[in-house]
């Protein structure tokens, strides 16, 4: 909602009233209440709008916002050095050298540029200076790292885009999967999805895979494109498939499949084939699916949980049926509606059979064929015509079935089985660049073509300077200072150096004779240093007791 606001016109006639009446008058209350109740405002904002009219207006330098040392081409050159320092040090963490040693280095040491060889002088570049104007000039390093825009599309009918994608369900296994691979476990729980770019109309699955299987996401596709048995009318072939850089869109047989069906394969951009883009962000419309299904579906696992894959599937396809009757993203329409609403006019295009499409999972590998005319395909035998023995042939070998197909000269033979055990598995638009990407990308091909010389790192290995080096007189140093705050090496007072001595001799002073007396008064008072005074009482009294024996 627009906060209000009194006119300036107003503000000026209530400050010319306001200044004819007294400073103490209570029409001038009066007066502002009015005001405020005329134009909808409380009082407190009304005197704040008077205040702030009279506020004054700071005031700049001509020269604002522009360097005095040097010229503005001069420092640009020299921030741009600077800020492709930075992103030529940085790391996958994010760190980089700092503004201070990279001036530190520039200076000492020069650097190589397109432009040639630059060098500033000692103390022309300061840190808070540099920093000021690469923060005002835009080479600051969040902005020359910032990701371009994202580009957000959609379709025009319907099944010209499917987004496709799989993610492992929270399930993670389930009690009793159809196979188990012997000394790998049970099969992860994974859930292929499929959503219509145009409508969001979404479709899934569970598969018991390991890891990211080609044959399942083919399986799963063809299910996807097929009329259902339920009262879903999600189907036909896409114009096109929108997927990520996974092991399944750089399968040779999916591309091959899709290629039969005349399905166009999109993938996005993988991280750091331009620039600073990062993986596509266009996933959102198949990784929301992901989430809401985990959130409104799975949770309820923890009550009851599928105990085999078509089981869970069942219940799935149940709750997508409710999925797909909720409202679209951004029309006041479900998602259902939308699909059916702009279905091409020419219709949707209906899917082959399974055994026709079985066909076209095939992946084509040129082999030659043994004297015995048979040909080994991932450690299964097959026994082909023998015309073909010793001759250089491509296999067509299928996914789905044990067939083989041999081809020569243009010429296809086949199929041939397997003599001995099965055989296993096995666009993108851009934005129009502005400035500040320009100068990003400048900034970076300037990175890369930056070149530091070996002193910097090696140091100088001149033999004058080293000598110099070495032959510099010796630091000041002050001897340190003990604190001594727990009293281990004094006495405190001379009561208790007194105390100490007499508990050393073992009986009280005042039984010592005089002038035994006077020496340790004086001691005392000399220093409380605990080693000085036992070490001189102990040479004093053992003197004493030697003179006594050669006396008697």
């Amino acid at each position: 909602m627009p906060r209000k606001q009194i006119p300036a016109s107003a503000l000026v006639r209530l400050r010319q009233s306001l200044d004819l009446l007294p400073a103490r008058c209570p029409e001038r209350k009066l007066l502002v209440e009015n005001t405020a109740s005329l134009y909808g405002i409380s009082t407190d904002t009304l005197y704040r709008s008077l205040r702030e009219q009279t506020r004054p207006k700071s005031i700049h330098r001509n020269d604002r916002g522009l360097p005095r040392k040097l010229s503005q081409p001069e420092m640009e050159s020299y921030c741009e050095i600077i800020a492709a320092f930075k992103i030529r040090t940085s790391n996958k963490k994010g760190r980089h050298i700092s503004t201070t040693r990279a001036i530190e280095i520039i200076e000492e040491y020069g650097v190589d540029t397109p432009n040639g060889f630059i060098q500033p002088p000692p103390g022309l570049l300061t840190r808070t200076t540099v920093n000021r104007y690469l923060q005002a000039w835009g080479y600051d390093q969040e902005r020359m790292t910032r990701q371009p825009p994202a580009v957000r599309f959609q379709a025009d009918n319907s099944n010209d885009c499917w987004h496709f994608d799989l993610s492992p369900s929270d399930l993670k296994h389930i009690a009793q999967p159809a196979w188990v691979e012997p000394g790998r476990g049970n099969p992860l729980l994974m859930l292929y999805s499929v959503v219509d770019d145009r409508s969001g109309m979404c479709y899934q699955e569970y598969h018991c895979v390991y890891g990211e299987s080609v044959e399942a996401a083919l399986r799963f596709l063809f299910n996807a494109m097929t009329a259902k048995s339920d009262s879903s009318p999600f189907q036909g072939i896409p114009a096109a498939i929108y997927a990520d850089n996974g092991p399944i869109s750089k399968s040779n047989i999916f591309q091959n499949v899709l290629s039969c069906l005349d399905i166009k394969l999109m993938t996005h951009m993988p991280k750091g084939s331009d620039g600073r883009r990062v993986t596509a962000r266009s996933k959102g419309k198949v990784e929301r699916p992901f989430r809401t299904v985990k959130e409104a579906h799975e949770t309820l696992y923890h009550f009851q949980q599928p105990q085999t894959e078509i089981e869970a599937n069942q219940w799935l396809h149940r709750y997508l049926l409710n999925y797909n009757d909720q409202s679209h993203r951004s029309e006041p329409h479900s998602r259902l509606e939308d699909w059916l609403a702009n279905i091409p006019k020419g219709g949707l295009r209906a899917m082959c059979s399974w055994e026709r499409f079985c066909t076209f999972a095939r992946e084509p590998q040129r082999r030659k064929v043994g004297g015995d005319a048979r040909v080994s395909v991932e450690g299964v035998a097959y026994e082909v015509d023998p015309d073909l023995a010793g001759e250089t042939v491509i296999l067509w070998w299928g996914l789905f079935d044990n067939e083989l197909y041999v081809e020569r000269d243009e010429q296809r033979y086949g199929p041939f089985y397997p003599v001995d055990g099965p055989i296993p598995l096995h666009r993108y638009r851009k934005f129009k660049k502005t400035r500040t990407q320009e100068r990003a990308d400048r900034i970076a091909t300037l990175a890369k073509q930056l070149d530091l010389p070996r002193a910097a790192l090696a140091g100088n290995t001149d033999l004058r300077v080293v000598e110099e080096r070495d032959s510099s007189p010796a630091l000041p140093l002050n001897p340190f200072q003990d604190p001594d705050p727990y009293r281990e090496f004094a006495y405190p007072t001379t009561l208790m150096a007194k105390l100490a001595i007499a508990d050393y001799l073992g009986q009280p002073l005042a039984k010592l004779a005089v002038e035994h007396r006077e020496f340790i008064a004086a001691l005392v008072e000399e220093t409380l240093t605990k080693k000085v005074i036992l070490e001189r009482v102990r040479a004093y009294f053992q003197l004493q007791i030697r003179g006594e024996a050669n006396a008697d």
